[in-house]
Protein backbone atom coordinates (compact mmCIF):
# COMPACT_ATOMS: atom_id res chain seq x y z
CA UNK A 1 0.00 0.00 0.00
CA UNK A 2 1.05 3.62 -0.76
CA UNK A 3 0.01 7.13 0.95
CA UNK A 4 0.64 10.25 -0.92
CA UNK A 5 -0.38 13.31 1.03
CA UNK A 6 -0.22 17.15 0.75
CA UNK A 7 -0.23 19.70 4.00
CA UNK A 8 -2.03 22.81 3.49
CA UNK A 9 -5.04 25.27 4.63
CA UNK A 10 -8.19 25.70 3.57
CA UNK A 11 -7.33 28.80 1.44
CA UNK A 12 -5.39 26.64 -0.28
CA UNK A 13 -7.46 23.52 -1.28
CA UNK A 14 -7.66 24.07 -4.84
CA UNK A 15 -4.19 23.27 -4.94
CA UNK A 16 -4.60 20.18 -3.10
CA UNK A 17 -7.81 18.73 -5.00
CA UNK A 18 -6.10 19.42 -8.11
CA UNK A 19 -3.00 17.52 -7.21
CA UNK A 20 -5.38 14.68 -5.83
CA UNK A 21 -7.32 15.06 -9.11
CA UNK A 22 -4.12 14.23 -11.14
CA UNK A 23 -2.99 11.36 -8.74
CA UNK A 24 -6.71 9.41 -9.18
CA UNK A 25 -6.13 9.83 -13.02
CA UNK A 26 -2.80 8.78 -12.99
CA UNK A 27 -2.58 6.42 -9.89
CA UNK A 28 -5.88 5.85 -8.92
CA UNK A 29 -3.97 2.75 -6.79
CA UNK A 30 -2.57 5.31 -3.94
CA UNK A 31 -4.51 6.64 -1.65
CA UNK A 32 -4.74 10.66 -1.36
CA UNK A 33 -5.03 12.27 2.08
CA UNK A 34 -4.68 16.31 2.92
CA UNK A 35 -3.08 17.38 6.14
CA UNK A 36 -4.93 20.29 7.17
CA UNK A 37 -3.23 22.80 8.95
CA UNK A 38 -6.55 24.49 10.04
CA UNK A 39 -9.57 23.69 11.91
CA UNK A 40 -12.67 22.63 10.04
CA UNK A 41 -15.22 23.30 12.89
CA UNK A 42 -17.61 26.36 12.06
CA UNK A 43 -16.33 25.52 8.14
CA UNK A 44 -19.39 25.03 5.77
CA UNK A 45 -18.33 24.53 2.49
CA UNK A 46 -20.67 24.98 -0.56
CA UNK A 47 -22.02 21.91 -2.50
CA UNK A 48 -19.64 21.96 -4.87
CA UNK A 49 -16.74 23.13 -3.29
CA UNK A 50 -16.86 19.72 -1.02
CA UNK A 51 -13.79 18.13 -1.18
CA UNK A 52 -13.72 14.44 -2.48
CA UNK A 53 -10.74 13.80 -0.68
CA UNK A 54 -10.31 12.68 3.59
CA UNK A 55 -8.75 15.53 5.05
CA UNK A 56 -7.48 15.65 8.67
CA UNK A 57 -6.90 18.28 10.61
CA UNK A 58 -3.26 18.36 12.32
CA UNK A 59 -4.80 18.73 15.70
CA UNK A 60 -6.32 14.91 15.19
CA UNK A 61 -2.78 13.62 14.85
CA UNK A 62 -1.53 13.66 18.08
CA UNK A 63 1.18 16.58 17.70
CA UNK A 64 2.47 17.48 21.11
CA UNK A 65 2.36 20.80 22.34
CA UNK A 66 0.99 21.97 18.84
CA UNK A 67 -0.33 25.18 20.33
CA UNK A 68 3.06 26.09 21.04
CA UNK A 69 4.62 25.45 18.00
CA UNK A 70 1.52 27.20 16.31
CA UNK A 71 2.58 30.48 18.58
CA UNK A 72 5.80 30.09 17.64
CA UNK A 73 5.74 30.02 13.37
CA UNK A 74 4.34 31.73 10.76
CA UNK A 75 1.79 29.77 8.44
CA UNK A 76 4.45 29.36 6.07
CA UNK A 77 6.81 27.71 9.07
CA UNK A 78 3.98 26.12 10.47
CA UNK A 79 2.49 24.29 7.19
CA UNK A 80 6.14 23.17 7.06
CA UNK A 81 6.83 21.67 10.76
CA UNK A 82 3.94 19.45 10.52
CA UNK A 83 5.62 17.06 7.72
CA UNK A 84 7.65 14.98 9.78
CA UNK A 85 4.36 13.89 12.02
CA UNK A 86 2.12 13.69 9.03
CA UNK A 87 4.45 10.66 8.47
CA UNK A 88 4.71 9.62 11.84
CA UNK A 89 0.65 9.52 11.94
CA UNK A 90 0.64 7.57 8.30
CA UNK A 91 3.00 4.75 9.11
CA UNK A 92 1.54 4.65 12.42
CA UNK A 93 -2.26 4.74 11.53
CA UNK A 94 -1.95 2.49 8.23
CA UNK A 95 0.21 -0.27 8.75
CA UNK A 96 -0.17 -1.68 5.27
CA UNK A 97 1.83 0.97 4.21
CA UNK A 98 4.93 0.45 2.72
CA UNK A 99 5.65 3.74 1.29
CA UNK A 100 4.56 7.42 2.43
CA UNK A 101 5.13 10.34 -0.04
CA UNK A 102 4.62 13.78 0.35
CA UNK A 103 3.82 16.12 -2.43
CA UNK A 104 3.62 20.35 -2.33
CA UNK A 105 -0.29 21.07 -2.84
CA UNK A 106 0.79 22.91 -5.83
CA UNK A 107 2.16 19.79 -7.99
CA UNK A 108 0.34 18.04 -11.09
CA UNK A 109 1.68 14.43 -11.37
CA UNK A 110 1.47 13.46 -15.26
CA UNK A 111 2.40 10.29 -15.11
CA UNK A 112 2.29 6.92 -13.28
CA UNK A 113 4.87 6.69 -10.37
CA UNK A 114 5.77 3.03 -11.25
CA UNK A 115 9.29 3.81 -11.70
CA UNK A 116 9.24 6.00 -8.02
CA UNK A 117 7.63 2.84 -6.36
CA UNK A 118 9.94 0.54 -8.07
CA UNK A 119 13.23 3.02 -6.36
CA UNK A 120 11.44 2.71 -3.38
CA UNK A 121 11.86 -1.48 -3.05
CA UNK A 122 15.77 -0.78 -3.29
CA UNK A 123 15.97 3.01 -1.88
CA UNK A 124 14.24 3.99 1.61
CA UNK A 125 13.99 7.11 0.69
CA UNK A 126 13.89 9.15 -2.61
CA UNK A 127 14.79 13.12 -2.95
CA UNK A 128 15.14 15.49 -5.70
CA UNK A 129 18.22 18.28 -5.95
CA UNK A 130 16.84 21.25 -7.11
CA UNK A 131 19.06 21.38 -10.10
CA UNK A 132 21.29 18.83 -11.45
CA UNK A 133 23.09 21.02 -13.70
CA UNK A 134 25.33 24.17 -13.06
CA UNK A 135 23.31 28.03 -14.00
CA UNK A 136 25.38 30.30 -15.79
CA UNK A 137 23.76 33.57 -15.16
CA UNK A 138 23.25 35.85 -12.13
CA UNK A 139 20.05 35.62 -11.95
CA UNK A 140 17.88 34.06 -8.90
CA UNK A 141 17.86 31.32 -8.06
CA UNK A 142 21.04 30.49 -8.55
CA UNK A 143 23.53 28.09 -6.23
CA UNK A 144 24.16 30.76 -3.68
CA UNK A 145 20.78 31.05 -2.98
CA UNK A 146 20.28 27.06 -2.83
CA UNK A 147 23.02 27.22 -0.51
CA UNK A 148 20.83 29.00 1.93
CA UNK A 149 17.05 26.82 1.30
CA UNK A 150 18.56 23.61 0.56
CA UNK A 151 20.41 21.37 -1.58
CA UNK A 152 16.73 19.08 -1.69
CA UNK A 153 13.25 20.60 -2.91
CA UNK A 154 11.30 19.28 0.13
CA UNK A 155 8.08 19.84 -2.21
CA UNK A 156 8.57 15.84 -2.71
CA UNK A 157 10.12 13.15 -0.46
CA UNK A 158 9.23 9.44 -0.66
CA UNK A 159 9.92 7.43 2.26
CA UNK A 160 9.57 3.07 2.71
CA UNK A 161 9.06 1.86 6.09
CA UNK A 162 12.21 1.27 7.88
CA UNK A 163 13.57 1.21 11.25
CA UNK A 164 15.90 3.82 9.96
CA UNK A 165 13.46 6.41 8.44
CA UNK A 166 11.12 6.16 11.66
CA UNK A 167 13.94 7.31 13.24
CA UNK A 168 15.12 9.83 11.53
CA UNK A 169 11.69 11.09 10.93
CA UNK A 170 11.54 11.19 14.50
CA UNK A 171 14.69 13.10 14.45
CA UNK A 172 13.50 15.49 12.20
CA UNK A 173 10.20 15.96 14.72
CA UNK A 174 12.32 17.10 16.94
CA UNK A 175 14.17 19.32 14.82
CA UNK A 176 11.42 21.27 13.57
CA UNK A 177 9.31 21.80 16.52
CA UNK A 178 11.90 24.59 17.26
CA UNK A 179 13.86 25.31 14.30
CA UNK A 180 11.48 25.46 11.32
CA UNK A 181 12.29 28.96 10.85
CA UNK A 182 12.52 31.19 7.77
CA UNK A 183 16.02 32.46 9.70
CA UNK A 184 18.65 32.59 6.42
CA UNK A 185 21.15 34.24 8.68
CA UNK A 186 21.43 30.98 11.08
CA UNK A 187 21.06 28.92 8.28
CA UNK A 188 17.26 27.84 8.75
CA UNK A 189 15.11 28.03 5.75
CA UNK A 190 11.97 26.05 7.18
CA UNK A 191 12.36 22.42 6.79
CA UNK A 192 15.06 22.29 3.66
CA UNK A 193 18.27 22.40 5.41
CA UNK A 194 17.55 19.85 7.78
CA UNK A 195 16.93 17.00 4.60
CA UNK A 196 20.44 17.89 3.82
CA UNK A 197 20.98 14.82 6.55
CA UNK A 198 18.99 12.25 5.21
CA UNK A 199 21.91 10.42 2.75
CA UNK A 200 24.43 10.81 5.92
CA UNK A 201 21.81 9.34 8.30
CA UNK A 202 19.58 6.59 6.16
CA UNK A 203 21.48 4.64 4.46
CA UNK A 204 20.76 3.52 1.08
CA UNK A 205 18.83 6.95 0.13
CA UNK A 206 18.68 8.01 -3.71
CA UNK A 207 19.05 10.98 -5.32
CA UNK A 208 16.68 11.24 -8.26
CA UNK A 209 18.66 12.80 -11.14
CA UNK A 210 15.29 11.76 -13.53
CA UNK A 211 14.67 15.23 -15.18
CA UNK A 212 10.75 14.75 -15.46
CA UNK A 213 10.53 14.53 -11.18
CA UNK A 214 9.69 18.25 -9.61
CA UNK A 215 9.86 20.52 -13.02
CA UNK A 216 9.63 23.81 -11.17
CA UNK A 217 11.29 27.41 -11.80
CA UNK A 218 14.39 26.48 -10.25
CA UNK A 219 15.40 23.80 -12.88
CA UNK A 220 14.26 25.38 -16.30
CA UNK A 221 17.37 26.63 -16.89
CA UNK A 222 18.37 23.06 -17.56
CA UNK A 223 15.02 21.18 -18.69
CA UNK A 224 13.04 22.07 -21.95
CA UNK A 225 9.38 21.11 -22.61
CA UNK A 226 7.74 19.17 -25.24
CA UNK A 227 4.60 17.44 -26.14
CA UNK A 228 4.53 14.06 -28.01
CA UNK A 229 2.46 11.06 -28.80
CA UNK A 230 -0.44 12.45 -26.17
CA UNK A 231 2.17 13.06 -23.40
CA UNK A 232 4.44 16.10 -22.11
CA UNK A 233 8.66 15.21 -22.47
CA UNK A 234 11.42 17.26 -20.65
CA UNK A 235 14.69 17.35 -23.28
CA UNK A 236 12.59 15.15 -25.49
CA UNK A 237 13.68 12.08 -23.77
CA UNK A 238 12.43 11.91 -19.94
CA UNK A 239 8.37 11.60 -19.33
CA UNK A 240 7.50 14.40 -17.46
CA UNK A 241 6.62 12.82 -14.41
CA UNK A 242 5.24 15.83 -12.44
CA UNK A 243 5.32 19.40 -12.53
CA UNK A 244 5.64 21.81 -9.55
CA UNK A 245 3.93 25.09 -9.57
CA UNK A 246 5.21 26.93 -7.12
CA UNK A 247 5.08 30.63 -6.94
CA UNK A 248 2.54 30.76 -9.64
CA UNK A 249 -1.07 32.67 -9.51
CA UNK A 250 -3.69 32.18 -12.22
CA UNK A 251 -4.97 35.56 -11.59
CA UNK A 252 -1.85 36.65 -12.61
CA UNK A 253 -1.17 34.00 -15.51
CA UNK A 254 1.79 35.98 -17.16
CA UNK A 255 4.04 35.12 -14.21
CA UNK A 256 6.01 31.96 -14.37
CA UNK A 257 6.80 32.36 -10.29
CA UNK A 258 6.86 35.10 -8.02
CA UNK A 259 10.10 33.72 -6.94
CA UNK A 260 12.68 33.84 -9.47
CA UNK A 261 13.84 36.40 -12.31
CA UNK A 262 15.26 34.29 -14.50
CA UNK A 263 12.74 33.58 -16.95
CA UNK A 264 9.21 35.58 -18.27
CA UNK A 265 6.53 32.93 -19.14
CA UNK A 266 6.20 34.57 -22.65
CA UNK A 267 9.71 33.86 -23.27
CA UNK A 268 9.33 30.24 -22.49
CA UNK A 269 7.09 28.98 -25.06
CA UNK A 270 7.44 25.28 -24.45
CA UNK A 271 6.34 25.46 -20.91
CA UNK A 272 3.09 27.83 -21.80
CA UNK A 273 0.64 24.97 -22.07
CA UNK A 274 1.53 23.15 -18.75
CA UNK A 275 0.71 26.39 -17.07
CA UNK A 276 -2.35 27.08 -19.01
CA UNK A 277 -3.53 23.27 -17.42
CA UNK A 278 -2.88 24.11 -13.65
CA UNK A 279 -4.68 27.87 -14.85
CA UNK A 280 -7.78 26.01 -16.11
CA UNK A 281 -7.57 23.17 -13.28
CA UNK A 282 -7.04 25.74 -10.04
CA UNK A 283 -10.02 27.81 -11.46
CA UNK A 284 -12.34 24.80 -12.17
CA UNK A 285 -11.60 23.31 -8.09
CA UNK A 286 -12.55 26.89 -6.61
CA UNK A 287 -9.00 28.97 -6.19
CA UNK A 288 -11.60 31.82 -5.94
CA UNK A 289 -13.98 30.21 -3.51
CA UNK A 290 -11.26 28.52 -0.98
CA UNK A 291 -8.83 32.29 -0.86
CA UNK A 292 -11.48 33.76 1.24
CA UNK A 293 -11.40 31.60 3.92
CA UNK A 294 -9.14 32.72 6.63
CA UNK A 295 -6.79 30.32 8.61
CA UNK A 296 -7.55 29.34 11.93
CA UNK A 297 -3.83 29.29 12.73
CA UNK A 298 -2.72 32.73 11.18
CA UNK A 299 -1.47 35.29 14.25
Amino acid sequence: MTIAFTICSVNYLAQARTLGDSLKDTNPDILFIIGLVDKLDGVSFDSDYIPSYPMIEIDKIGIENLDDIAERYNITELNTAVKPFCFTYFFKNYPKAQNVIYFDPDIIVYQPLTEMLDSLEKYQAILTPHMITPIEDRKSPNELNHLNTGVYNLGFVAFRRSDEVLAYVKWWEEKLTYECLIDLCNGLFVDQNWMNFLPVFVSNVKIERNMGYNVAYWNLHERIMSFKNGMYYVNETSPLIFFHYSGYDPAKPTVLSKYQDRFELKERADAIPVFEIYKHKLIENGNGYYRKFPCAYIK
